[in-house]
Formats: structure tokens, sequence, C-alpha cells
């Protein structure tokens, strides 16, 4: 593990591995870098990958002297890491949360650096409102991010499995309800975080909106979606898909919020593939 330093001082966590063009890869809200250890061995073949720990994220110490971690304040370092290591033509991954940061990268710096996209089971927009649909479960409007909010402060754990228990999956909540020894690995992982910076992180995925970003990707975006996402519909998938230029949409059924993990060989030739075409 190496790390590079933010313009605000914070060192944040990176794995570096494999050698050639550079692919970096964003995980989700509570994960870490360790999400993407399942796809590296394809990768390496051709691809210099870089993998970071968000920062409030896979073990990052709060310090009040540094930011805290916003969607505005990760699209920085994810520039602070671009520039760090002079990384031209990437390719950027970026699942859930780390979709959300990518959209921000985007608005605030633009695609100059960037080469190829790939945004896994995403809504621009989280909140619902009465014009708008397709964020998470397709209604979950202020009212029930205020209930969220107090479920996090209460039990931080629990309050991340029901957001994902509650949702579109019938099976994840069957299991949730049956306490499965899944959901108790990961209840564990979850108490062995500080949830300050994840509930402030929380805080700011929630009051973001990128739909005005989508339509000013201009680089190949590969689109990857759960067709049992606990969070979003595939009628979300396919808003998403019709909003960026010439974006591909997959849709991997049966799988949930994390498709790449269900259908990890599928993802891994499909992502290789769409990096290394012509």
């Amino acid at each position: 593990m190496t790390h590079f330093i933010a313009d605000d001082g914070a060192k944040i966590h990176l794995k570096m591995s494999g050698d050639g063009s550079p692919v970096v890869m964003l995980h989700g809200w509570t994960s870490s870098a360790q999400e993407w250890f399942p796809f590296l061995n394809a990768l390496h073949e051709k691809h210099r990958v870089y993998r970071w720990d968000a920062r409030g994220h896979g073990g990052h110490p709060q310090d009040e002297r540094h930011e805290a971690p916003t969607a505005q304040r990760m699209a920085r370092d994810l520039a602070n890491l671009l520039e760090h290591y002079d990384l031209r033509e990437v390719t950027a991954v970026g699942h859930s949360m780390g979709a959300l940061t990518l959209w921000q990268y985007i608005r605030d710096f633009g695609t100059e650096r960037l080469k190829r996209l790939c945004f896994i089971d995403q809504s621009p927009k989280l909140l619902t409102a009465d014009d708008w649909e397709h964020g998470i479960y397709g209604h979950f409007d202020e009212h029930k991010a205020g209930e969220m909010i107090d479920w996090l402060h209460e039990d931080f754990a629990e309050g991340v499995l029901k957001l994902t228990a509650f949702g579109l999956n019938a099976r994840a909540n069957e299991k949730y309800l049956a306490n499965a020894s899944g959901w108790e690995r990961s209840r564990a992982a979850l108490r062995a975080q500080d949830p300050k910076p994840l509930i402030d992180c929380w805080k700011s995925l929630t009051a973001a909106d990128y739909r005005d970003v989508l339509g000013k990707i201009d680089v190949p975006a590969l689109l990857v979606y759960g067709g049992e996402s606990n969070f979003y519909r595939v009628e979300t998938a396919h808003y998403v898909a019709s909003q960026i230029p010439n974006a591909i949409l997959h849709i991997y059924e049966g799988t949930d919020h994390s498709p790449h993990q269900w259908q990890r060989e599928r993802f891994a030739r499909e992502l290789m593939d769409f990096i290394n075409e012509r």
C-alpha cells in the first residue's frame, strides 16, 4: 500500500499494480480498494491499475485538519491523483459512489485526462421528487433521506444494511430478515469503520444532482447495471444510457447493486473488450 498527498494535506491510500495503460478504479460507499481485487489478473495483462481507498474509507483516520469526504472533495482527490502520477488517456471505472465521484470530476475538471469511462449501477440524482423517479427505489424523497440519516446516527452498520435490504431486491430482504451469514459479516465490517466521515459523505452524495453532466460526456462510456439492483430499476439504467452520447449499456440479469461481483468473468471480459477496442 502506498499513498499520495491531496492538496489539503490528507494522505490517500493507493494500491498500484500491473503495467500498461492506466485504469483508475473507484469503489462504492463504505467499501475500499479491495472491491476491485477479483479483476486484477485480467487487467494486469495490459494495464496498470490504480485503486484507492477514498478519503473516509478503508481505514483512513479522521483528521479534522483535512476536508470531509464530500463528492466535490473526492473529485478533487481524483484530480490530485491524476496530476501526481501524470496520468493521461485514463480508463476510469466507478461503482456507485465511484460513479458519482466521476460525474463530479467531469463537472469540475472535464475529460481532458480521460479516454474511457465505466459506470456501475448508479443514478445521477439519488433523491426522488415529483418530477424525478429515477433515484433510490424510485421513491426516496427528502423525508426518507432524513429517516436514513437518523438510522445512521442511531446504528450506522444497521442503517447501511437496512438501506440495502429494504429496497427493490426481494432476495436481499429475505436474507437480511433471516440474518444470513453474509449479512452478519457485512455488519461486522461496517461496525469496524468510523461512521462520522461516512455519514458526511452520504449527505453529500444524496445532495448531488449530475443530470446536467451526462450529456457533456464526450468519451466512450460503458454502463453496467444490475437487473435486480437493490436501488435502481432498469428504467434508470436506460435513462442514463439515453443521456450519455453513444453509451453502451449492459444489464446483468439477476444481479443486485454490485453486478460486477456477481458476474465477475463477464464483467472482466466486457471491461477489457471495452478498454482495448480501437
